[in-house]
């Protein structure tokens, strides 16, 4: 197996899973006692201020998007648009997640006091968004063109 589909496969399990626990949480504040602690942990704002259904249903769709477009690329799901777009969108999935990943550091790494969010999102969620970027990074970048892929490491 190649380093691509190891790379792309790790991705997708990870916004795959990102986005069953959007889904969830569309429904349930699980794995957390209640709203409260759940918008505290994962939010980092108060229950008034939660996400809406609507827009944790959003961020699942564009999860589960950003999974098929990384599956497409390492070719572990089918092609269903364009190769050039499909490129593109790894790329940005990528650009994305590493943006993320290095705004919540920064953020939470100086914000002005230490809250359960900014903890969380020091020890998993910037972390994760990095790893996930930068193997989605690899994905885009090893596709070939024109149906052919390159693999420096095979």
């Amino acid at each position: 197996m190649s380093l691509m589909k190891i790379a792309g496969g790790a991705a997708v399990l990870g916004l795959g899973a990102a986005a069953a626990m959007h889904v969830v949480w569309v429904f349930s504040p699980w794995p957390f006692a209640d709203t409260a602690e759940f918008t505290r942990t994962i939010a980092g704002v108060s229950e008034a201020e939660a996400p809406s259904a609507a827009a944790t249903a959003s961020v699942a769709v564009a999860l589960g998007t950003a999974s098929y477009l990384v599956a497409a690329q390492a070719d572990l799901a089918p092609r269903l648009l364009p190769a050039l777009l499909e490129r593109l969108g790894a790329a940005t999935v990528a650009g994305v997640l590493l943006l993320r990943g290095g705004a919540g550091l920064i953020a939470s790494g100086f914000a002005a006091e230490s809250t359960t969010f900014t903890r969380w999102d020091l020890a998993l969620y910037s972390p994760l968004c990095l790893t996930l970027g930068a193997l989605a990074a690899y994905v885009a970048k090893n596709s070939g063109t024109g149906g052919r892929r390159r693999d420096p490491a095979f």
